[in-house]
């Protein structure tokens, strides 16, 4: 079963999608679960894909539009902010804890929510349990890697103007966040194909999705890391990666740098087959589902 909600954060309506058993008690109690996708991602991508499958594997999973995307409030729009994502996790968090039904909630983030998840376990108590799936686990080193001193200086340089522009004239900038033809795009890779999950109508090129990003971001986004948050998590935390996703070193890390009761799942795969691909997802969920079955729920009430 799935339904549209809406919660408050700090004055701003999130749109999200809470999907739940077929055969849902609402005096029952259940384990929920938080499911974000990738970088500028909306709902209705993979996030929703894994919420329904956990769905039928017993929890009660929202998916939901951050701020500034999809059907959520924020301007400017397409804005990417850590610290305002934070916000909207806990926000989460808070309308779950207050369904009557639920009984503990935990994070489950795919690529770039793996690192936000990170964020929130570091901060919120309330999370009982941290999945990362092909999780894009960022650090100052990677930004360096990807862009160079130099091009992170530029971009720096860029966000001020846009900052500025918007603050004045009311105007976003924006660049493409994915492209195989444009060098300015956030991601870019001359490769045929390269990023065919978010171009292809067929598979994450939903109607709802924009493949933008306000430039001012990059002040945000460039300053993100969370392998520094990774240390004081003492949620219990399974990390679902493959060598073929993105920042394989960088999952190990996470792995070997949290606390308390984890574990790590290699698979194969690609990065973007934990998207859209029913053997890497089936497989994410039925370790999920067996871990969180295991941990989530320990020390809450029932």
């Amino acid at each position: 079963m799935q339904r549209k909600i809406n919660f408050d954060r700090d004055g701003l309506t999130l749109v999200g999608s809470l999907f739940t058993p077929d055969d849902l008690d609402e005096n029952g109690h259940y384990p929920a679960v938080i499911v974000q996708g990738s970088f500028t991602s909306v709902k209705e991508q993979m996030a929703g894909t894994y919420a329904e499958k956990f769905a039928g594997q017993g929890f009660v999973a929202l998916s939901f539009d951050y701020a500034h995307y999809g059907e959520s409030e924020g301007r400017p729009r397409q804005y990417e902010s850590p610290a305002e994502k934070l916000s909207d996790l806990r926000a989460a968090v808070t309308y779950l804890t207050h369904l009557p039904y639920v009984e503990a909630v935990g994070m489950v983030g795919v690529c770039t929510s793996a690192s936000n998840g990170v964020y929130l376990a570091a901060r919120d108590p309330r999370i009982k349990g941290l999945t990362t799936i092909a999780g894009f686990l960022a650090d100052e080193d990677v930004f360096v890697a990807t862009y160079g001193e130099d091009g992170m200086a530029t971009r720096r340089e860029q966000a001020t103007a846009a900052k500025k522009k918007y603050e004045e004239t009311g105007e976003a900038t924006t660049i493409t966040v994915y492209s195989e033809t444009d060098k300015d795009a956030a991601n870019y890779a001359p490769v045929q194909g390269a990023y065919d999950y978010y171009t292809n109508e067929s598979r994450g090129n939903v109607p709802q999705y924009k493949n933008e990003l306000d430039v001012s971001s990059w002040t945000n986004w460039l300053a993100f890391d969370a392998l520094s948050q990774a240390s004081p998590v003492t949620t219990p935390t399974i990390v679902v990666h493959s060598d073929q996703s993105a920042l394989p070193e960088n999952a190990k890390r996470l792995y070997e740098a949290v606390q308390g009761e984890k574990e790590l799942v290699w698979s194969d795969g690609n990065h973007f087959d934990y998207y859209d691909s029913p053997k890497q997802i089936d497989n994410a969920v039925a370790n999920v589902t067996r871990f969180f079955h295991t941990h989530l729920t320990e020390g809450q009430p029932t």
